[in-house]
């Protein structure tokens, strides 16, 4: 299985991709599927700022379109002209997405400038997610 630090290094790669001349803070995610696919992505934003969209969604989007709906893990990284400096947190929007897919178990990965990894499982970073189910 993929260890965190090699995630996280597929969330760089993924993160030169961003299309982010808005914002210039450019973001990669990589996404670990139960079976040991991962699916990345990366921002992707627009003038008209509603139908931008995170790495976190573009990397799940990927996965589902795939078939892929069991993940273990994502690492995000991002910063300002794609420098690392500190955590990247994910948006509520992309952590209530994430929250389809995924338990209490689910773990998030962060790096930032200085190597540090922090890692978080889904009830630490999302105590109180709405579900329907």
């Amino acid at each position: 299985m993929i260890t965190p630090e090699e995630l996280l290094k597929k969330a760089e790669d993924a993160m030169q991709g961003a299309y982010a001349p808005y914002s210039d803070f450019k973001v990669g995610a990589a996404l670990l599927c139960k079976d040991g696919t991962v699916f990345t992505g990366c921002n992707i934003e627009n003038s008209a700022f509603g139908v931008s969209n995170c790495a976190e969604r573009t990397a799940l989007f990927k996965a589902v379109s795939e078939g892929y709906m069991e993940f273990i893990s994502i690492a995000i990284v991002g910063g300002k002209k794609g420098k690392i400096e500190d955590f990247c947190f994910p948006c509520g929007t992309c952590r209530q997405a994430l929250s389809e897919f995924t338990d209490q178990t689910f773990k998030f990965y962060f790096k930032d400038g200085e190597d540090n990894i922090a890692s978080y499982t889904f009830e630490e970073i999302l105590p109180h997610s709405f579900d329907l189910l």
